[in-house]
C-alpha cells in the first residue's frame, strides 16, 4: 500500500511540473498544444519525434524551445544532400604532440548531445541518414572500431517539409520505424496566428524558463513505466496494432482491401509507452481508452502503408487509422 501511495505522490508531483513545462513551451511556441503534447510524449517515452509541417511553423522554434525547458544540451544540424556521416558522428584526426609523437583523437560530431534537431532530414542521402540509425536504437556510434555511447537522455527530433520532394530521399520503413511519433505541424488557427503576430513582431519577445533538468528527465522516463496499465487497456493496444496488419486473421475489412503493410511489434511498444504519457500530461494515473484513441494516429501513420490503388482511389491513411480506431476503442481519434 505505501509503495502504491508513494507512486501515486511521485506521478502527481511529475504532473505539476510538466504543467509548469507546458506553460513556459507556449510562451514561445504559441498555440498548437497538441503539438507540444506530441513533443513531450516523445521525451518522456524515451524516444524520437518527427515533426511534419511547412517551412515558417516554428518546428524549430519548438526544439530549441525544448532544449531550454527540458535543460537538455541541444544542437542542431541541417541536413543536406552533401552532408556526410562523419559530419554528424565525428572523425578521427592525427595529431602530433609537443614530443613529436603522433596520434589519432576522436572529435565529437553533433550527435553527442541529449537532443539533437535533425532539420529536413530527408535532405541528406540514404548513407547520411543511415548513420543516425545506430544512434537512435541503441543510444551509441561505432566510429573507427570504437564504440561511443552518447549522452543520457538522448532524443532525436527531425524535421521534413511535407510538400518540397524534388532533390530528397524518402526515410526507409525501418528508419521512419525508430521514430515513437510522427507530429504533423499544421496553420494555426486565426486567432492563434494574431497572437503569434503580436508576441513576435514587438521590441521585446518572451523567454521559455528552465523547468526540468536531464536527471530529472530520466527520472520521470522511468516513473512512466511504472505506470499500471489495465488490461482491458493492454488487449486494446493489442487489438488495435494486430487490426492493422493486412495478414492478420483479425485485420479489418478496410485495411486488407487498402493497406499494403501495417505496424510492426515496435509500434504496440510505442503505443503503450505513447498512452501513459497521455495520462501523465493530463493529470491521470493510468490511460483509458481515450488514450488509446488519442495516441493512435501520431503512433501508427508512419508505420503504415496504402497500396496504390487506394491511393488511386484519394483514400486517406489518416480516414483507414479513424475508422479502426473508432470500432475497436469506441472513441473518436485524435487529429
Amino acid at each position: 500500500m505505501t509503495e502504491t501511495a508513494d507512486l501515486v505522490s511521485e506521478i502527481e508531483t511529475f504532473e505539476e511540473k510538466l504543467a509548469l513545462a507546458r506553460e513556459s513551451i507556449t510562451k514561445r511556441f504559441i498555440g498548437q498544444t497538441r503539438v507540444v503534447d506530441l513533443t513531450l510524449t516523445a521525451l518522456l517515452c524515451g524516444g524520437h519525434g518527427l515533426l511534419i509541417g511547412l517551412p515558417g511553423l516554428g518546428k524549430t522554434r519548438l526544439v530549441e524551445t525544448l532544449s531550454t525547458v527540458m535543460g537538455l544540451d541541444g544542437k542542431r544540424v541541417q541536413f543536406t544532400p552533401d552532408l556526410m556521416p562523419a559530419d554528424i558522428l565525428g572523425s578521427e584526426v592525427l595529431e602530433t604532440d609537443a614530443d613529436g609523437r603522433r596520434a589519432f583523437r576522436f572529435l565529437e560530431g553533433p550527435v553527442f548531445c541529449q537532443l539533437l534537431m535533425a532539420d529536413e532530414i530527408n535532405r541528406a542521402s540514404p548513407r547520411t541518414q543511415s548513420a543516425l540509425l545506430q544512434a537512435m536504437q541503441e543510444r551509441s556510434v561505432s566510429v573507427g572500431g570504437e564504440t561511443r555511447a552518447l549522452p543520457a537522455p538522448f532524443h532525436v527530433l527531425a524535421t521534413q517539409n511535407p510538400i518540397e520532394q524534388e532533390g530528397t530521399y524518402p526515410l526507409p520503413e525501418a528508419q521512419l520505424d525508430r521514430f515513437l511519433v510522427q507530429i504533423d505541424v499544421r496553420y494555426p488557427d486565426r486567432e492563434t496566428e494574431k497572437a503569434i503576430l503580436l508576441a513576435t513582431t514587438g521590441a521585446e519577445e518572451a523567454e521559455a524558463t528552465q523547468v526540468f533538468t536531464a536527471a530529472e528527465l530520466l527520472a520521470a522516463q522511468m516513473l512512466l513505466r511504472k505506470m499500471p496499465v489495465g488490461d482491458s487497456v493492454v488487449e486494446m493496444i493489442l487489438d488495435l496494432v494486430r487490426a492493422f496488419r493486412p495478414e492478420d486473421p483479425s485485420a479489418l475489412p478496410e485495411v486488407v482491401a487498402d493497406v499494403s503493410w501495417g505496424p510492426g511489434p515496435r509500434a504496440a511498444q510505442a503505443l503503450m509507452l505513447a498512452v501513459r504519457a497521455e495520462a501523465m500530461l493530463n493529470g491521470r494515473l493510468a490511460p483509458n481508452a481515450e488514450d488509446v484513441a488519442a495516441m493512435a494516429a501520431p503512433v501508427l501513420r508512419h508505420r503504415m502503408n496504402l497500396t496504390f490503388a487506394a491511393r488511386a482511389r484519394g483514400q486517406r491513411l489518416d480516414d483507414v487509422i479513424a475508422r479502426g480506431v473508432a470500432r475497436i476503442t469506441g472513441q473518436e481519434a485524435a487529429a
